[in-house]
Formats: structure tokens, sequence, C-alpha cells
């Protein structure tokens, strides 16, 4: 049985993802500073609690309280009691929050998991070396477990750094994160907008895009899309 995907909230970044989130994969987002991510996670998040589903919210780079009040609108208190948020103080501190949260998906109701940022603090052991990427790869397959058990999408983002080799910005956490992610998506700042592009699907070739403005109520979409 095929699983219905989860809207984004966004119609564009639906199509782009070939109709929304995928059930029991992790999608990653990934780009610069203030290049949206954060947006689009609180976005989809409330697309979720819309549809009467709970939300884990992990949190490593401060959760803005006022952009989920802008983009939840009147209803903001309202879905607020189902958004279970979590905010780790350091990246062992994020492992653990990751293994715990069995015992609020285990109740049941939970429809969408986000982690934003999943490398913000994993860049701060980036001098453990090895230790630390296996630190990472351990919990992006603890959260993969939880999408493939209770069938639902997780949705992260990732920070980058630049490849002085290929000259041109690339996610952290290397190839691990990169395999683990079944959906990856760019996105890039273009003088005053953002463009968002698919870089890896599963079932559809990469380049599809849309252009983006960020806005008081989330995103204003300034085209429709390319496939």
């Amino acid at each position: 049985m095929t699983l219905a995907r989860m809207s984004t909230g966004v119609p564009a970044f639906d199509n782009l993802l070939g109709g929304g989130l995928e059930p029991r994969v992790i999608t990653q987002i990934y780009g610069g500073p203030a290049s949206g991510k954060s947006v689009l996670c609180v976005i989809a998040s409330v697309s979720c609690l819309n549809e009467g589903k709970g939300v884990i919210f992990i949190d490593t780079e401060g959760f803005s309280i006022e952009r989920f009040r802008q983009v939840a609108g009147k209803d903001a208190e309202r879905l607020a009691g189902s958004l279970f948020l979590y905010e780790p103080h350091d990246f062992d501190h994020q492992g653990i929050v990751i293994a715990g949260l069995d015992r609020v998906l285990s109740r049941g109701g939970i429809g969408l998991i986000v982690m934003d940022s999943s490398t913000g603090l994993y860049r701060t052991n980036l001098e453990k070396g090895h230790d630390a990427m296996q630190s990472l790869s351990k919990q992006m397959v603890h959260l993969l477990g939880y999408a493939k058990r209770y069938e639902i999408p997780v949705l992260i983002t990732n920070q980058v750094y630049m490849d002085v080799q290929k000259n041109t910005f690339v996610g952290l956490g290397g190839t691990a994160l990169a395999h683990i992610s079944k959906a990856i998506i760019r996105i890039d700042i273009l003088n005053r907008y953002r463009k968002a592009t698919l870089e890896k699907h599963r079932s559809l070739a990469p380049g599809g895009s849309f252009e983006f403005d960020i806005v008081e109520r989330g995103i204003f979409v300034r085209n429709g899309g390319t496939g």
C-alpha cells in the first residue's frame, strides 16, 4: 500500500517533491544562513498541525515563536498544543533527545518529525573527526528508524561549508547524511530572492526548482516551479 504524502504547505514545494513529503524517508533541505530553511520547516509543521496531527520539532538554532505565530495566524495558540518542541543544548544532548522520542511517538498522533538543524551542533564537534561523524550517522539512522516504524516523514535541514576543491558550498555531514536522505533540496540566495532546487530524489529527475521570497506570513513563490 502506498502511503499518502504530506503537504509542505507550499504547493510549489509539494510539486518539487512529487506531491509532498514522503513518509518513511528523510527529506533534507540545505543552504546557507538566512536562506529560508527554517521558514519552510515552520510552514510544513503548521500544515501538518492543521491536518490534526502532532509535530515533533527539534530545534538547535533557536525556535522563532514569532515566526510560528505569523505562519499559524489566529490558530497559533491552538496548534501549539500539538507541537512538541525540543531544544538540545549540545551535540551529545541532541543524541539523547533523538533517542528518547519513542516516548512521544508511541502514544500515536504524530504526523511529522522536523530537525532544524541536524548539523548545527555537530559543527562544534568537528575536531572529534570520525567519532563525531559516527555519532551524527547514528542519530540520523535513529530518525530514519522512527520514520519507517511510524510511517511518517522526517524533514531535516543541513548547514553548508565551502569545498575548496570544488569551489562551491556543499552540505555538512558528508556522504553519510547525503546517502540517508532520499530527497535533497538545495536553497541558494540569488540577488534578493531564494531558489529551491531538487538535487536528489529516488523517483524524480533532479533539477526542478522554484523561486521564492521570505515574507511575514511565510514565503511568496515567485513562479510556479519547474519540473
